[in-house]
């Protein structure tokens, strides 16, 4: 028995010789004509196993891709349900802030009127200063409006058009608003006492007390003095707070939430 299948080695040996000097004697065109002939045998099946890895690689794709959407669409939905409870406790401390108004006889504050508005325009050598938006007049915009961004207060409508108004921001000299401390309720007033732009949206805040216990990190917001600005606007968070020589005030340095460099929308608070 092993014999004969050493015999079989040896005629197939001798077979795969054979057929490779034959092939290697053709003529080039007949040559050519069988490598075509064999290679078309196995086409098909080359065709098949890229299709398969094709199909492979996609399926695999789309499962990843589902497996995103799944991720994305449970953080949204955890991200709903904390909205949900944020605003049904914002209802409950508005209906006691309601109730504390009627029992001091203050009258209440009113919910903001916003509308959205482009910024259209700035001019470059004061782009620091102002800047225009495509709200005027037929929108409800007044001068003395509040502007601001999701990130915080912005400035205050100044010259106010059919169906555009110029914006008077942060960064102007002639805009000084009355803020307050978060942490300790203390008051101030932040100006621009610079012609210049300043880094880093850096604004200057003044006016406080010689014992002042402003503290670096400390966030500032509008206090609503002046009644130009409602109270409670995010402004910028306290850099640093030093008291002057004479004693009897400390000066510091706020550095703006929102980036007035990077201003393309703004929410004007309507009267």
């Amino acid at each position: 028995m092993g014999q004969m299948l050493k015999k079989s080695h040896y005629l197939f040996l001798i077979l795969v010789v054979l057929l490779v000097v034959v092939l290697l004697n053709l003529p080039t065109p007949t040559a050519g004509k069988l490598k075509l002939a064999v290679s078309g045998l196995f086409l098909p099946l080359f065709g098949l196993a890229a299709s398969t890895h094709d199909s492979l690689a996609r399926g695999a794709d789309a499962l990843v891709s589902r497996r995103e959407l799944l991720r994305q669409n449970a953080d949204l939905l955890a991200s709903n349900q904390v909205l949900n409870l944020q605003l049904r406790q914002a209802a409950e401390v508005w209906r006691e802030n309601e109730q504390l108004h009627q029992m001091l006889k203050i009258p209440p504050q009113k919910p903001w009127r916003l509308r959205m508005g482009r910024v259209i325009a700035r001019e470059p050598s004061t782009w620091w200063r102002s800047v225009w938006i495509d709200l005027g007049s037929r929108d409800g915009v007044r001068a003395n409006c509040a502007v601001l961004t999701p990130d915080g207060l912005v400035g205050k409508v100044q010259i106010v058009g059919d169906n555009r108004s110029q914006v008077l921001l942060l960064g102007d000299p002639g805009l000084r608003v009355s803020v307050q401390d978060e942490t300790n309720n203390e008051t101030g007033v932040l100006m621009s006492t610079s012609s210049s732009p300043r880094e880093n949206n850096m604004l200057d805040l003044e006016y406080l007390s010689g014992t002042s216990r402003v503290r670096p990190g400390d966030r500032i917001i509008t206090s609503g003095a002046g009644g130009v600005f409602p109270g409670g606007i995010p402004v910028g968070r306290v850099v640093d707070a030093q008291p002057q020589e004479n004693g009897l005030s400390t000066e510091g340095r706020v550095q703006l939430f929102a980036d007035m460099g990077a201003l393309e929308e703004v929410w004007v608070i309507l009267p």
